[in-house]
Formats: C-alpha cells, structure tokens, sequence
C-alpha cells in the first residue's frame, strides 16, 4: 500500500467514525424518550442521566476503536443506530445502578483466602452473629453487670489472650492498623531495628517501611536480603532505639542460601538491651498440625502465635481474616503494659473495629474455645485446607456428570489432579493437591467459556490453563454446584464466538 492510499484508507476510517458519532443523541434526549418515563418512578432523573451518560461513553469508546456493534445496526450498508438497543442499555444501567455492587460470586479458583472475594468464609455461627449485631442494638460498648461504658475490643480479649497464651490483647481494624498503631505507640520518633529481608510488601501495594514512616517511626535496617544475623542487630542498637521489629514474610519466603535469626534469639537479645520484641505474624495461625489434622502428611510452613509468644516476643500482631479463619480484624497479642499502652493511643478510635465484623470475630474465636482439636470441622477456611483428596475426587466427579450431561458433545468435560492454593498473602509455598474439573471445547475458547461464566447472573469465577477452563471444588460451598450449573447454561447459549 501507497502512502497516499494509507491515507486515503485512514481518513475513510475517520469519516466512517465521525457518522457514527454524529448520530448519538445528547443525553436530554435520550431522558426524553417515552420508553424510559417508566422508570421515572422508581429512580431520580439523575440516576437515569448517569446511565444514558455511560452508554452514550461506552458507545463512543467502542466507536473509536473500531467495534461499531455495541448500539448500531447495518442497513443496506450503512450503520444505523439502534435506538431500542441503546434504550435497552440505559434501562440495564438504571438497574445495576440500582442494585447492590457486591454480590456474591462462586469461587471455583481453588485459592482460599481469596483477598479479591473477600478473603476468610465466615463460619455458620458467625454469620447468625453478625446478623443478630446488624438487626438491632447490642452491649457493643457497654458492661451490662457493672452498668456502665466499656471498650468494645473486651468482647474477645480474654478469648484471645487464653487462646493464645497471651496476658492481654486488643483489636483495631486490620493488620497494617494494628502494626502501624504499636509503632506509633511505641516507637514515635525513635528507631525500630528490622532486618533487609523482612521488609515486606502487602496487598495493594502497601509497604513495611511506609507504614513505618507512617507511624513515626525510624526504620533501621539491618543485615541483608537474604540473611540477617543476631551480631547485625545487636550492632545496630543504640540509645535511640525503641525496639526490634522481626516481620513474618507470609506471602513469600527466601530459600536457598538464606539464614534468619529466631524469635528466642531476639528475645535474649532484647531483654540483655531491655527493649521490647515485636513480631508481625501477618497470616494468625493459632492451631497447629495435630488440631488442623492436615491431610496427606502436608505441613504448613507457618509460625504459631502461642509459640511466638512462648519463643518470648512481648508484643504479637496478626490478621483475623486470614489462617485464623474470622472477619477482617487486626489483633494484638502480648503483654499487658504493652497491649494497654497500644490500646490507649489516641489513633485506636480512627482505627477501631466495626461492630458487625468483631460479632464475627468473638463468634469464630468461641468456636476455637468449644473445639479445640476440632475447629476446622466448624471454620470454612480450616476445613478447606484440611479437605482431602479423596473428598475432592467426590466432588469432582459430581461436577462432571452434571456438566457433561448439560454440555453434551460440542465441549470435553474431564477430570485431572492439581494442587490449590491458601492465597491471602499466606503460606506461598503449601501446595494442596486436589482434583480439577477441566472444560474444553473446539467450538468455544476457553476465554470465552470464562467470561460467560463470570459474566452470568451469579458469577462463577475459574482458572484457565492450556485453553482449557479449571474448576477447583475445594472453593465450593454449599449451593454452588447449583449456581456453577446455572452459569454453564449461559455457556451454551452464548459462549459462541
């Protein structure tokens, strides 16, 4: 091609673009439309012209890239707007606007603590509990037998500190709030002492050292990325630190020639230099091997708050939305002084926890409390991990019959073993072996299998892999057979490319 054709064919695609702009209504008068006077109703007008507003901005997006189908018909060779179609798409607006954002999803990824769905399932009795908090008033901040106001973290300090061996605990709202609370309790204005490998990153993008800095603490790090000695930190001890920091790095690990130092090491060190020892845990597991009864001889490469605390850490943050298996919660374990120090910084009140998610929290630690050999019978999170192969091997046959009889011979529905994951930022290198259900066809890519089920009325949620759809039971509930069936409905009407 010429570049005076190359031209010719552009300035042809700009005039093919400019038509079609040209031919979208103002939003006015989209508003005056009789077809939407319906809704006028049941919504304000301007809910109706936000909507018009993002069709009509969708329409021109499309329209400059070159997809033309969105809200246009072709007639006799020309593109027409479709003015049912883009009615249509307002009133669709009008209700999604209308309805809650967050819904629920069915979670076929096999990742457990899923931080993008909303991390830890909440046990039965946890559910009732934040329902019954939700649905009228309760002694949130207030001791029933002595009459009077109380703090509202004394629901579950005592559970924490028995379940954890701890003397004392509080809870604000999540872990990066209970980190960044101590230290600025603790540490404002002087030196907090952490080693090079533990300077973590969390979900979206939030950094040890800027919560540090955030606090008003010093960082002072020591050692190197992949190992830090007890001489580094005792090297860096001066009258201007306040503490030692040791950081549990829970979404990664450092293998190969690598060499940390132990809590009871920084422990002996910190009381020779009569400094206190934090630890952040980060995941919270509180129940060890025997209790979780892991299957298939796997072991869980993750610390113990009662065993940080008996290794001589003083003070212990963890999550309560991840291994702990409860509501999102950051909780502080230790000492007594140290905890009611941290609890009566005047930050606690902007960071505290909401009402409805510590009714979860108290709920799920009764359940520890109850069942201490079997709590994972009773917390959604620890019956995952602890589900073995053989119930997957169950529950993927289950799935397959059901898909293979609605799909029928235009898609291969099989079975194959694969391993799941904890996810949440906790234990990155436990692999749990499962059995994936795999969906494939030669008329249907595997991406557009995925957005018909993502995209259908309750949707289902999976993984790809060598153009092929898998479907991981260990993440299924109770009612999610039903919904993933419903949604590969929706499959073989509209999976078609």
């Amino acid at each position: 091609m010429t570049h005076n054709e190359s031209s010719e064919a552009t300035n042809g695609q700009v005039s093919e673009q400019s038509k079609l702009l040209r031919q979208l209504p103002a939003v006015d008068k989209i508003l005056d439309s009789k077809d939407l006077e319906h809704l006028y109703s049941d919504v304000q007008r301007s809910v109706v012209s936000l909507a018009a507003a993002e069709v009509l901005g969708d329409a021109r997006t499309s329209i400059l890239a070159g997809d033309n189908s969105l809200i246009f018909v072709e007639e006799e060779g020309e593109k027409r707007l479709n003015e049912d179609a883009l009615i249509d798409a307002v009133v669709r607006g009008v209700e999604k606007m209308s309805s809650p954002s967050m819904r629920r999803v069915v979670n076929a990824t096999g990742v457990i603590i899923h931080t993008n769905f909303g991390r830890s399932v909440l046990a039965e009795e946890a559910v009732f509990a934040v329902a019954a908090a939700a649905s009228g008033y309760s002694n949130l901040e207030y001791d029933v037998d002595r009459g009077r106001r109380w703090k509202r973290w004394k629901h579950v300090a005592a559970s924490l500190a028995s379940l954890c061996g701890a003397e004392d605990a509080v809870v604000v709202n999540n872990n990066a709030a209970a980190v960044l609370l101590c230290l600025n309790e603790l540490a404002a204005g002087k030196e907090v002492i952490v080693s090079r490998g533990e300077l973590v990153e969390i979900g979206g993008s939030f950094r040890m050292p800027d919560v540090m800095a955030a606090s008003g603490a010093i960082l002072r790090e020591v050692g190197a990325t992949n190992k830090t000695r007890l001489s580094d930190y005792e090297r860096a001890i001066t009258d201007k630190t306040a503490l030692i920091l040791k950081v549990h790095t829970s979404n990664y690990r450092i293998v190969g020639f690598s060499e940390e130092t132990s809590v009871k090491e920084l422990s002996a060190l910190c009381q020779k230099f009569n400094l206190p020892l934090m630890v952040d845990l980060g995941s919270g597991l509180i129940g060890g091997q025997d209790s979780l009864r892991m299957p298939d001889g796997i072991k869980m490469d993750e610390p113990l708050v009662p065993d940080t605390l008996r290794d001589g850490a003083d003070i212990v943050a963890f999550s309560g939305d991840k291994l702990l298996g409860a509501s999102q919660a950051g909780i502080v374990v230790g000492k007594r002084n140290l905890v009611e120090r941290t609890a009566s910084n005047q930050m606690a009140r902007a960071l505290r926890i909401d009402k409805l998610s510590l009714a979860a929290l108290d709920a799920t630690l009764k359940l520890y409390t109850k069942w201490p050999t079997r709590a994972h019978e009773h917390i959604p999170t620890l019956a995952m991990l602890t589900m073995s192969v053989n119930e997957m091997s169950i529950r993927a046959e289950e799935i397959r019959t059901r898909l293979g009889s609605l799909l029928g011979s235009d898609f291969e529905v099989d079975v194959e073993p694969g391993v799941s994951k904890a996810g949440g930022g906790t234990l990155p290198l436990l692999e749990l072996p499962t059995v994936l259900v795999s969906v494939s066809s030669p008329k249907v890519s595997a991406d557009a299998i995925e957005k018909a089920l993502r995209l259908a009325p309750t949707p289902v949620i999976a993984r790809i892999a060598e153009d092929k759809v898998l479907l991981d039971p260990r993440t299924l509930l109770d009612g999610d057979l039903d919904a993933l069936v419903d949604a590969f409905r929706s499959v073989t009407t509209n999976g078609n490319e």
